[in-house]
């Protein structure tokens, strides 16, 4: 499943809301079926640069397409997301 820039944006506003990381993961599953949806806390991701941050996230495109899944910039070629939770004290 290939993201649009209008998908990145509706993920973006269900990441500026004040739900929890928990009811965030449920709100992108039902929007985004064809996607894996995984949450991690943001220090689990080392050098990869994120697709997309908020306040309180970062957003990563996972690629599980080929035989190796890695994190990828590439929308056409996300078949996953990640949702990286900031430390509480990150939040600006």
């Amino acid at each position: 499943m290939a993201l649009t820039t209008d998908a990145l944006e509706q993920i973006r506003g269900q990441l500026g809301t004040e739900a929890t990381a928990a009811e965030h993961v449920s709100a992108l599953r039902r929007a985004f079926p064809g996607l894996s949806i995984t949450r991690c806390d943001a220090g689990d991701i080392d050098t990869e640069t994120p697709v997309l941050e908020t306040a309180r996230f970062n957003l990563y495109l996972l690629d599980a397409a080929d035989h190796c899944a890695h994190v990828t910039a590439d929308p056409s070629r996300a078949t996953g997301l990640i949702l990286a939770e900031k430390p509480k004290g990150a939040v600006k």
